[in-house]
């Protein structure tokens, strides 16, 4: 019995830790840190043309589809919150797609929104919801928008401990089970745009803005001995944005999208937006 009132604390214990939760919160120049400021890049949303400068009509719809730029295997490895493991999966998909739509308020005031659907696409499955208002006024021989714009939701993927993994003895996912981590991006920024017309058909355009990125990850991966690691980490970062690109109107309704965006500091990526203008 007095063995017994002995080992049961020390489980208790044991198992209290096992599954507590732990937060940790690296700085701005971890490695960490790095892969999420990058991760940001594609997935914040950009102005894909100038707001209120697509074809003359009430509302809306489009599609983007934007390249996921590839973080090198040094930057994947955790540097804080996880040190001593080996780098992890970034690279799922060399593309992903975003419905956009919007809708003009004023004659100088524009909505739009955009959702990528919770469609899983190898092993990824991401349920993301972005906004943006802005206006705009003119400026010369062009106009200048200003634009507030958020993106929120959640990817669901195997980051930790993917296949490979699974099955290297040399990682600590070896004989565990997939992992199903959750990443949450959060940006939230603001931008200007300067466009002015090349003809009837051409808006070429440039901007800058800022961004606040505070994304939040959870781990969730249970290894072969039943342990399961929920660790949490929460980073908050400020990122300068710059971008560029050129719209064609090739009709009334229909306007074309091609644009390079960046984070100078973390990542570059292009993007095609397509739209069609449908109402007055």
């Amino acid at each position: 019995m007095r063995a017994i009132s002995l080992i049961l604390p020390v489980s208790l214990a044991v198992t209290t830790t096992a599954t507590a939760q732990i937060v940790c919160r690296p700085g701005p120049d971890s490695n960490e840190a790095n892969t999420f400021a990058a991760l940001s890049v594609p997935l914040a949303f950009g102005p894909a043309g100038t707001i209120g400068e697509d074809p003359p009509a009430g509302f809306w719809v489009g599609f983007e589809a934007t390249v996921l730029p590839n973080i090198d295997s040094a930057t994947t490895v955790p540097t804080i919150c996880r040190p001593g493991k080996e780098s992890e999966d970034t690279d799922f998909l060399p593309a992903f797609g975003r419905l956009r739509a919007g809708v003009r308020l004023l004659s100088w005031l524009d909505l739009e929104a955009g959702w990528v659907p919770p469609i899983r696409v190898n092993g990824v499955k991401a349920n993301l919801l972005s906004l943006a208002l802005g206006g705009r006024v003119s400026l010369g021989p062009g106009s200048l928008a200003i634009r507030g714009h958020a993106t929120v939701g959640e990817i669901l993927a195997p980051i930790t401990c993917d296949e490979d993994a699974l099955a290297n003895p040399a990682s600590e996912c070896f004989g565990g089970q997939l992992s199903e981590d959750s990443y949450k991006p959060n940006i939230f920024g603001v931008d200007g745009t300067f466009a002015f017309p090349v003809g009837s058909k051409f808006r070429p355009y440039l901007g800058a803005g800022y961004n606040r990125l505070q994304p939040r990850f959870q781990v969730n991966f249970t290894n072969r001995v039943g342990f399961t690691d929920n660790q949490k980490v929460e980073v908050d970062l400020n990122r300068l944005a710059l971008f560029g690109g050129i719209t064609w109107l090739p009709s009334r309704r229909l306007g074309i999208t091609g644009e390079v965006y960046s984070q100078p500091a973390d990542a570059v990526t292009v993007r095609i937006v397509g739209r069609l203008g449908i109402g007055n």
